[in-house]
């Protein structure tokens, strides 16, 4: 009977958590990682996908990160889906983003071995955004930068003003963490040194719950014209 009931606990945490499908070497062990290819667009670049944060229960597999990747997918790119330390599978504990920092890196770093001569498109979600784009902004591998609900109202994002990359904001119009206004204004600087455009979809809020086909067109699209 205990053995049943563990089997049990087992099955039920394995439908709720679904593992990823390999494992990247780092320092503090190994971070759990889904790649994906497309399926029927050419290859023609690939791209790192962030979630967000672990303590409120951010992990690769959240609905907003999915949607964004098979964006990226129908728009050409090989994603990677990263755990952060902590989450899942991954090793290590929660760093309060310093940490998860070096998590970004390993996943970079990843890419450009596998696939050395594709260009990297970097995309982050809330917590995943404002960690990701301070690495993909220092990063030469790194080619294009998508900020996904960019929480602007928890944490600074003025390292922003020094990006040359292209970069693209979608955002929801009642989003809790992030004053769209604010976000304008913060877009309005950075693209003052870069091509950086904002697409606020309506109705929606942090997580997109009634608008995640609208989020994935726009991801599409944008991708779409600067792999052009």
């Amino acid at each position: 009977m205990t053995t049943a009931n563990t089997q049990l606990k087992i099955d039920r945490q394995s439908v709720m958590y679904p593992a990823g499908n390999l494992f990247i070497p780092v320092e503090h062990g190994r971070l759990e990682a889904i790649l994906k290819e497309p399926r029927e667009a050419p290859v023609r670049g690939v791209a790192l996908v962030l979630h967000p944060h672990p303590l409120g229960g951010g992990t690769m597999h959240n609905k907003v990160v999915f949607r964004a990747a098979a964006a990226l997918n129908d728009a050409g790119l090989i994603t990677l889906r990263i755990n952060f330390r902590g989450v899942g599978q991954s090793t290590g504990e929660h760093d309060e983003g310093y940490g998860e920092r070096d998590d970004v890196r390993a996943g970079l770093d990843y890419l450009a071995e596998k696939y050395p001569n594709e260009e990297i498109t970097l995309c982050g979600f809330s917590f995943g955004a404002r960690v990701g784009l301070e690495v993909g902004l220092n990063d030469d591998r790194v080619a294009r930068l998508i900020s996904i609900g960019t929480p602007v109202d928890k944490y600074d994002f003025d390292f922003l003003e020094r990006c040359r990359k292209p970069i693209l904001f979608v955002h929801g119009e009642h989003d809790e963490y992030g004053n769209v206004d604010k976000l304008r204004q913060l877009v309005e600087r950075v693209a003052l040194n870069c091509d950086a455009q904002l697409r606020v979809i309506k109705g929606a809020g942090h997580f997109f719950d009634d608008q995640l086909n609208e989020l994935k067109r726009v991801i599409t699209e944008w991708c779409q014209n600067r792999l052009r």
